[in-house]
Order: C-alpha cells, then sequence, then structure tokens
C-alpha cells in the first residue's frame, strides 16, 4: 500500500492532505497523531481529509494533531482549496467547501491560487452557541481565573470556540503560561482556543495563539478572525484590521451582520510519499 500525502502551509501553519480518493489508508486518532508527530512522524499542525464529496458539495475533514477533530480551521480551510485547485478538483474562482461547522466561501485573487478570501460564516457571542457553561449571554469582557490569575475575557464562536484576552505586551511564554490552564477550563466544554491580543492602532492588531488540541501555534485563521471580532466589538478597532501573528498576517474583516471574512496567502510545499515501514505501522494504530 502506498500513501502519499501533499505538505502546504498557511503562515507556518502546517498541514497535511490526505486524500482519500488516492489513498486506501483509513485514518484514525491513532495514525493522524503518528503523521503529525514531529518527531516520530512527518510532523503537522493537523491533517486535512478529503475531497469527499456529497450532494451539497465538496466536503473536508479536519484533524487536530492530537488525533481529535476539529469544528474548522481558517488556515486548513484555504490551504485545502488551494489543493482543491492544483489537484484539479476545482476549475472556478468561487466555490462553496463544506466542514464540520458548515459552508465555507472561497474565493481565489490570483491565478494560481495561492492568496485567497474566504467567508468563514457568522460569528457569535452567545455561551450555549460556543459554548461556555452558565446562563445564556454574550460572554464579553468577564472576569475567568485561569492558574489563579484573573483575567478580562471576551469568548466567540468562528464555527470553533475562542477565548480572547486584550493585554499591553504579549508573547509565546504568556499564552502558553495562560493556555495551559484555558484549554481544559471548567467554563468550556468543548475545550477553547486562546488568543492573547494587542491593540496597536485601529486597523492592526497583533496575536499570540494556543490552540485547543495542538499547543502554541505560529497562525490561526479562525484565531484571527476571533481576535479581529473581539476588537472590534469591544470598540477597539474598525471592522476591517490586519492580524499580525508569528507567522504572517491576515487581513480580516467583520461584517454588520457578523459575517467574517479573512483574507492570506498559503504556499505548497512538498509531495511526500510514505515509506512501507512507516505505512504498515499507521495501519496498525
Amino acid at each position: 500500500m502506498k500513501v502519499v500525502l501533499e505538505r502546504y502551509h498557511g503562515l507556518s501553519n502546517d498541514y497535511v492532505v490526505f486524500d482519500p480518493n488516492k489513498n486506501e489508508l483509513e485514518l484514525t486518532p491513532g495514525n493522524v497523531k503518528m503523521i503529525c508527530d514531529r518527531n516520530a512522524g512527518l510532523g503537522a499542525d493537523g491533517v486535512l481529509e478529503g475531497p469527499v464529496i456529497k450532494e451539497d458539495g465538496i466536503h473536508v475533514k479536519v484533524w487536530n494533531p492530537d488525533g481529535s477533530e476539529s469544528e474548522t480551521s481558517g488556515n486548513g480551510v484555504r490551504i485545502f482549496a488551494k489543493y482543491l485547485k492544483d489537484a484539479g478538483y476545482i476549475q472556478k474562482k468561487n466555490f462553496k467547501l463544506y466542514t464540520r461547522y458548515g459552508e465555507a466561501t472561497v474565493t481565489f485573487l490570483n491565478e494560481d491560487g495561492s492568496r485567497l478570501r474566504v467567508s468563514m460564516g457568522k460569528i457569535s457571542f452567545w455561551s450555549d452557541e460556543i459554548p461556555v457553561t452558565g446562563e445564556k449571554r454574550e460572554v464579553i469582557n468577564e472576569d475567568m481565573v485561569f492558574g489563579r490569575t484573573l483575567y478580562p475575557v471576551t469568548c466567540v464562536s468562528v464555527g470553533n470556540p475562542h477565548c480572547v484576552i486584550p493585554m499591553r505586551e504579549i508573547s509565546k511564554n504568556i499564552v502558553c503560561k495562560i493556555g495551559d490552564y484555558s484549554e481544559c477550563a471548567k467554563y468550556f466544554p468543548h475545550r477553547i482556543n486562546t488568543q492573547i491580543m494587542k491593540v496597536i492602532d485601529k486597523e492592526n492588531i497583533a496575536i499570540e495563539i494556543y490552540e485547543r488540541g495542538a499547543g502554541y501555534t505560529l497562525a490561526s485563521g479562525t484565531g484571527a478572525c476571533a481576535a479581529a471580532a473581539v476588537a472590534h466589538k469591544l470598540g477597539m478597532t474598525n471592522n476591517k484590521v490586519i492580524v499580525h501573528m508569528p507567522g504572517g498576517d491576515l487581513q480580516v474583516e467583520v461584517e454588520d451582520d457578523g459575517t467574517v471574512f479573512m483574507t492570506g496567502d498559503v504556499f505548497y510545499v512538498a509531495k511526500i510519499t510514505l515509506s512501507s515501514e512507516f505505512t504498515e505501522n499507521l495501519r496498525s494504530l
């Protein structure tokens, strides 16, 4: 059995694409975790499994590196759209792509499909939709304790759950310290993605990211959308901002009805053929 994967990255957030139409291996939480292992496997921030063609369109399954499934991924959607163009599944400039969360509308902005604008759907600050425990309310600027420290937290769903904490200064060390506690905190029954955010001016913010199921991450599409939505909700920025992350920048626009758009680049890295020995190990997991 030969297994071939395609590696891409979006702002250094790297995924491998597993096309079930070209591979016989069945993905499981165990073998996804092995593929994503940066020491014993290929190393990746996740696996994109698809395309799966259904009556309503093209679907992709987003795997986290710990073997869990994510509702959606901003960088993952852009990467998978680029793969669909590269592999000849899509020739149109605009199309719809479906994740577990729902529909994302993709627009290619250049000929090779490396720059894309994606509608990620509507954001929600409502506790039952994120979800956050407690009575139904918009979770805005609430005090939450992570590791014995109190933080002002605003939570939002971008198809997956996020908490955003505004700060004067941000760093990898700070977000990792918070994320160790926030990811599985009692407030969040489905765990949470965490961003700490510094507002630079009305049109620019910077974030550091700790992802559910992945840990510290150089960039996140949904994380950038979440932070931009929170900054605008709190009156800190305009509705259109550049989100600066260690891996690169995304442009995010939040419309009045809550629909959020992101614009950014993705890059093709390599086609990878797994060894027969490694493939046999994957089959056993």
